[in-house]
């Protein structure tokens, strides 16, 4: 195994090796991506003059979904299975709906120095907005991994793609819901 700085700079984006069963995978992308399009719509309509309530509904939408989205895919997989739904399944589930959570973690921590006036609101509401978008952009990085392919000029591509589409659940979101 390569070490140094570019190593620990691009080892975890080029290597291809996978310890996730693709089941999970794909449902921890699933609540990754739905996690952040809503903390980024949760984000938006704040203003910077009530930032702090801005944290608090950032962790709100968090937990809710959290909680929405864990319960959703229980009920979905056990329909899937033909089964009853066991606690393995529900902690299962649980796990896999971690994402959700994470996607709060930057924004917050970004707020709270908008909070602590170590960053104008504005500044701190914006850098927020910002990051999550970088998240979800992202993702396309991260899906490529998972197939085995080297990060290149498609992901790219794809990584704007898909932040134009989270764009337009964000903005219908916002035009249909404030």
């Amino acid at each position: 195994m390569k070490t140094g700085f570019r190593s620990l700079l691009h080892g975890p984006l080029f290597q291809t090796r996978t310890d996730l069963e693709p089941m999970h995978a794909a449902s921890r992308i699933s609540a990754y991506i739905y996690g952040n399009i809503l903390i980024l719509a949760a984000l938006v309509p704040i203003s910077p003059a009530a930032i702090g309530l801005g944290l608090a509904v950032v962790w709100g939408t968090a937990l809710s979904t959290y909680v929405a989205h864990a319960f959703a895919e229980t009920v979905g997989e056990s329909v899937r299975q033909h089964a009853d739904v066991t606690w393995e399944l529900r902690i299962s589930e649980l796990r896999d709906s971690v994402p959700i959570l994470t996607s709060a973690v930057v924004p917050s921590v970004v707020l709270l120095l908008g909070i602590l006036d170590v960053l104008e609101p504005e500044t701190a509401q914006l850098t927020a907005e910002i990051v999550m978008l970088a998240r979800i952009g992202g993702i396309a990085f991260v899906i490529a991994r998972l197939k085995g392919q080297r990060p290149g000029g498609e992901t790219i591509i794809a990584s704007v793609f898909v932040i134009i589409i989270a764009l337009a659940a964000v903005i219908t979101k916002i035009v249909l819901t404030h």
